[in-house]
């Protein structure tokens, strides 16, 4: 008998709610933005994103039921991500999440948000075999993990200072291209010379799987500035390209070395900066050079999604992880830690 799961996703700034079956077959992917309310501000408001998430969550539970044909009553149980992210915006799928869970008395699931951006992996792979190395980038994380088993996670490489993600959006920001800066660097680097400006690569100590990209955030500040301060013009096209190229060079890097130390033959690329197209690129290359597998989520599945949570939780309900009606925000909730 199929097991129906229905995701629920507002951490950041995308309300996103999904059917799953079984674990692997989409039937909904709803994903309401907010990008174009936050681009005016350049970055996300946390309390903007709260008060649109409350307007949007009905309407996005609605319409992936109605596209999965399939009503309330026919629920086994409700994942929703209850952190990491923004506290306010994720206590509003949390909430309706619960609400749910009891008036349909089927199973509340409590899914990392981190977890969730693994999981969009098996989504179009389910015959993937452990131990796997993944590449966590996004926004707010960029981490190493080692996942020897459904749940069972270690964190082998994480940053100390900004994330990729949050790196782009600064750097953007800084040359005014625009949010969220991700996509728009990605598409501009295409045209331009990623050499033409020479950008520094934090390695940090031999042999370390950290990252850290603050000194080349501050890299390509100080370059701008320095220019406006002589009167000259920047070239913003190569000098986005070529900070693009050293975030690369070193999540490539880093990811390799991680995949060889632990023997895994199979690595996976998640979170939002998976949607890079020079990251997916030089990584599929180096890991086919090494003779790995590379395994990457479609676009839509890279950015915050419900479908990569109803998918986290279909295994932790077949394992009857389930949470109590007093599941509450974690904002700084790590990876492999149930807090609830």
């Amino acid at each position: 008998m199929s097991v129906n799961i229905l995701g629920v996703e507002t951490s950041c700034d995308e309300t996103s709610a999904a059917v799953v079956v079984d674990g692997l077959n989409v039937s909904s992917n709803i994903i309401s933005s907010q990008i174009d309310v936050h681009r005016k501000f350049g970055g996300v408001v946390p309390e903007v994103a709260s008060r649109k998430h409350l307007e949007m969550i009905n309407v996005v539970i609605q319409e992936a039921l109605d596209e999965a044909k399939i009503g309330f009553e026919d629920l086994d149980a409700v994942a929703v991500t209850y952190g990491p992210g923004l506290v306010g915006a994720l206590l509003v799928g949390v909430a309706a999440a619960k609400a749910m869970s009891f008036a349909l008395n089927v199973p509340l699931v409590g899914v990392n948000h981190l977890e969730g951006h693994v999981y969009a992996n098996f989504l179009n792979n389910p015959g993937l075999n452990f131990p796997l190395l993944c590449l966590v980038v996004s926004g707010g994380h960029t981490d190493l993990v080692l996942i020897n088993g459904y749940n069972d996670y270690n964190v082998v490489g994480r940053t100390r200072d900004d994330a990729a993600g949050e790196a782009f959006d600064k750097v953007a920001r800084v040359l005014d291209l625009g949010y969220p800066g991700g996509p728009v660097i990605d598409k501009i680097a295409r045209e331009a010379d990623p050499t033409a400006i020479k950008l520094p690569r934090a390695y940090l100590e031999e042999g370390s799987l950290d990252f850290s990209f603050s000194g080349l955030k501050t890299a390509v500040v100080n370059y701008a500035h320095r220019a406006k301060q002589r009167g000259e013009t920047v070239d913003k096209e190569n000098l986005a390209a070529g900070f693009q190229q050293a975030v690369v060079d070193v999540l490539v890097d880093k990811a390799i070395a991680a995949a060889k130390k632990y023997n895994t033959p199979v690595l996976m690329l998640a979170g939002g900066v998976a949607a890079n197209s020079q990251l997916r690129h030089q990584l599929g290359e180096r890991a086919n050079a090494e003779g790995m597998e590379l395994v990457c989520p479609p676009l839509v599945l890279c950015t915050d999604n419900a479908a990569m949570i109803a998918c986290a939780g279909y295994h932790k309900y077949l394992r009857k992880n389930f949470a109590p009606l007093t599941l509450n925000a974690v904002p700084n909730l790590k990876l492999g830690e149930d807090k609830y």
